[in-house]
């Protein structure tokens, strides 16, 4: 008999442990739900995230408890505009521009030998021009309102020297020049070296309106007067 009540009281044990684990989840639930305040709030909250997390797992809100939000910046926040977009092809035209200011465009074969009015004489005159222009031009019609001498220049040098002569003289609105080429005594075979390269480079720009060869007095064959477009 001792044995059958020492069973029964094992039983009810049991029984009771385990209705103690069925009620523990209500009883954490009827915890949430009741208003608790201060410090048993707190309590109450901290119980319920352990019994929602499993072994491992991080409780969020114990992690950033002690999280405080960063002041306002006392600054202007002002950022920076974007740069520009680069006109790569309108740079592009602008320097061939400038070039062809400096150097003149394209020659045209058959527009740089014209006007021939004395034997072994080169002229030049812009198509659409009378052709009473290079006899003023020669008569001194225009007063010389400047001169460049490219002696000694080597080709490439007195290419550039004409160009920056030429673009100055028409900032200053000049309308007549002289350029001094030589007459090629002293060049190998005694050949004008400069002579047919100044004239067509004259012939390339659209800035001279005509040219002859100056009057003896004033250079003969050795040089070159010039007319540019006016203003």
């Amino acid at each position: 008999m001792a044995k059958l009540g020492d069973l029964k009281a094992l039983l009810e044990a049991r029984r009771a442990k385990d209705e103690s684990a069925r009620a523990t989840p209500a009883r954490a639930r009827a915890a949430s739900a009741s208003p608790v305040r201060g410090s048993n709030a707190t309590t109450a909250k901290r119980a319920l995230a352990a019994s929602k997390h499993a072994d491992g797992d991080i409780d969020l809100e114990s992690a950033f408890r002690d999280v405080r939000r960063l002041p306002p910046a006392n600054r202007a926040r002002i950022s920076a505009p974007p740069p520009p977009p680069i006109p790569k092809q309108r740079l592009a035209d602008e320097e061939e521009a400038l070039l062809a200011s400096k150097y003149g465009s394209e020659a045209i074969e058959h527009s740089w030998e014209v006007g021939q009015e004395h034997e072994g004489e080169q002229t030049f005159l812009r198509p659409g021009l009378g052709t009473d222009i290079l006899a003023k031009l020669r008569r001194g019609h225009w007063s010389l309102q400047g001169e460049i001498d490219l002696h000694g220049s080597t080709s490439d040098e007195a290419r550039d020297r004409v160009a920056e002569f030429l673009l100055d003289a028409r900032a200053r609105g000049a309308r007549c020049v002289r350029i001094i080429h030589g007459k090629g005594l002293t060049s190998p075979g005694k050949e004008p070296v400069l002579k047919g390269k100044v004239r067509r480079w004259l012939a390339q720009w659209d800035d001279v309106l005509a040219y002859c060869e100056a009057p003896r007095h004033a250079g003969g064959a050795g040089a070159v007067l010039v007319l540019l477009r006016g203003r």
